[in-house]
């Protein structure tokens, strides 16, 4: 099988890697307008060739579109324009409703399967790729009963062989839960690098003292803008309504401390370790 990768950065470049290495695909073809980083992808051994889009599409059974968000609602047609019956589409973007809505119309709708994978770095690019990304991840497919049934068992098949776990959803709900689980973790990455960076004016040893903690807090703090704007803005109200009990939760904390009440925040503490019941049940 040969694969056309759109876009072979972090996420595209990684799943390239993985699909030739474990068998699943042949031959991987890619799409990208930069030339610089058309030369990394082949450089990295991340694709064969890199075509432009009609060629690419044309001899490819399955095509992957990994480029960011505020692109994909021009792609997608425009790949499906391009595409012939038996051939599969997939997206890998972080964000639903906007792109389904995009190709809602399209007659060749039924080809394309909308999914997103949640594995990633705080790196974008060629250069970013690496192997075993998805390993033991979960990948969300959304509105999955607008796909044909063969289309859906190949991207399935597909996430199977890259040994993540499945799960269903609609295009509202995963815009919804990604903004709790993702979302606003980069918005508060963000702000508190920040906050970090106006006080280290003053404060010059504040990096000396930099733990593995505050690394941890502020890794998301190097993500591309490129990326990461565009998510803003097209999950843009759900984000508003996590971060307005975000911030609540914030200033309570703060009155807390005003107000000396160490119990209630003891309290506070004991309630937020449950995300370890969640997240570490071993």
């Amino acid at each position: 099988m040969q694969l056309t990768v759109i876009g072979p950065g972090l996420i595209g470049g990684s799943m390239a890697l993985d699909l030739r290495r474990n068998g699943f695909v042949r031959r991987v073809v890619g799409v990208e307008s930069n030339p610089v980083h058309a030369a990394q992808a082949l450089e990295a051994g991340l694709v064969d060739q890199v075509l432009p889009l009609e060629e690419a599409v044309a001899n490819s059974h399955l095509i992957v579109v990994a480029i960011p968000v505020d692109h994909l609602a021009r792609v997608l047609p425009m790949v499906l324009d391009l595409m012939h019956p038996d051939q599969v589409l997939m997206d890998v973007g972080s964000t639903k409703a906007a792109a389904l809505a995009a190709v809602e119309h399209h007659p060749l709708r039924r080809r394309f399967v909308a999914t997103h994978p949640m594995a990633g770095t705080e790196y974008s690019g060629p250069g970013a790729a690496r192997n075993n990304l998805f390993e033991g991840k979960c990948c969300v497919l959304t509105n999955v009963e607008d796909s044909d049934p063969d289309a859906l068992a190949l991207v399935e098949k597909l996430y199977a062989s890259l040994h993540m776990h499945l799960t269903y959803l609609d295009a509202q709900a995963h815009d919804l839960h990604v903004a709790y689980v993702s979302h606003i973790s980069h918005i508060a990455s963000f702000a508190l690098a920040l906050t970090v960076l106006e006080k280290e004016q003053d404060e010059a040893q504040i990096f000396e003292l930099a733990s593995s903690g505050f690394n941890s807090t502020v890794r998301l703090a190097k993500s591309h803008p490129d990326t990461w704007v565009p998510i803003f803005q097209q999950n843009r109200d759900h984000i508003l309504d996590v971060l307005d009990t975000y911030i609540n939760t914030v200033s309570k904390f703060r009155t807390l401390l005003i107000k000396n009440d160490f119990s209630t925040f003891h309290s506070l503490i004991k309630q937020a370790n449950e995300i370890k019941r969640i997240l570490d049940p071993a």
